[in-house]
């Protein structure tokens, strides 16, 4: 093989592991918001009055 060549596959292959890299991510930051959007609303009242005084 020729350099070049040995060269574009070698640049092909790191284009490839890039992209899987990103859909790997891609998902588990959209595993994790879905996650967070089932958490149940945590009471702002109980945790607003520890901090400010009653107007």
């Amino acid at each position: 093989m020729f350099e070049y060549e040995i060269a574009n596959t070698r640049h092909a292959d790191l284009i490839r592991q890039a992209a899987r890299y990103r859909l790997v991510r891609e998902a588990k930051e959209a595993r994790r918001a879905s996650s967070r959007s089932q958490e149940p609303e945590r009471q702002v009242r109980s945790q607003r009055s520890r901090f400010t005084r009653a107007a």
